[in-house]
């Protein structure tokens, strides 16, 4: 072999090798860059799956827990749900249906009475009211107030004309209580809360009036 053929010879096993290196250096990064993708899309898949499980059984499990019986809660029917503009006295206290204001009364916690006319509409709603005596012990007051904040569909207010310590209340259910650890209020609450017990269960309990 001539040495220009021998350098040839060399100079294309070079750049075979070089091509070579660069061949299994692809394919380590493309293992590494599609291998981690897998690994984190697996990984995201596995979260959403276990998020969307855990969303479905609380709602389940609310849902069963809503079935069940609590003790203690009286139950009304037949009741009326015209809008006035007059004075309507309830038979219970508060009222738990019945005709009531045009304008209802947007959810939230509430430090003074508020209107029972206007509450009631919120209860057609879908509105579960807690109320409470004004002398309740403070550390009763802030119990209610944590088992109410942020529940869009939960009203809170002192009521002196009751005589149990606490009541709560949805459309054509009333349930009295002792104090606020009793564990019948959260369960009332998931169980009327947007019940279809309501009349218009859904509607706003936002874009009325405060109090």
């Amino acid at each position: 072999m001539s040495n220009a053929a021998k350098r040839r010879s060399e100079h294309q096993a070079i750049v075979a090798s070089i091509r070579a290196e660069q061949k299994a250096k692809q394919r380590r990064w493309n293992v590494l860059v599609y291998g981690s993708f897998g690994l984190i899309l697996a990984t995201i898949i596995t979260v959403v799956a276990i998020t969307v499980t855990g969303s479905i059984q609380q709602r389940n499990q609310a849902a069963e827990e809503a079935k069940r019986p609590i003790e203690g809660v009286q139950a009304f029917g037949d009741l009326t749900r015209n809008h006035v503009q007059t004075a309507v006295k309830y038979p219970q206290e508060p009222g738990v249906g019945g005709d009531h204001a045009p304008v209802w009364t947007n959810c939230g916690v509430y430090s003074d009475p508020i209107d029972e006319q206007n509450a009631v509409h919120s209860l057609e709603h879908g509105a579960v009211w807690l109320t409470y005596q004004p002398g309740l012990p403070a550390a009763d007051i802030a119990a209610l107030t944590t088992l109410a904040k942020d529940k869009p569909y939960v009203l809170l207010s002192p009521d002196k004309e009751q005589s149990a310590p606490i009541t709560a209340t949805a459309w054509g259910a009333q349930l009295t209580v002792p104090e606020a650890n009793d564990a019948r209020i959260p369960a009332f609450i998931r169980a009327y809360a947007q019940s279809p017990n309501a009349p218009e269960p859904g509607a706003a309990c936002t874009g009325g009036v405060n109090g």
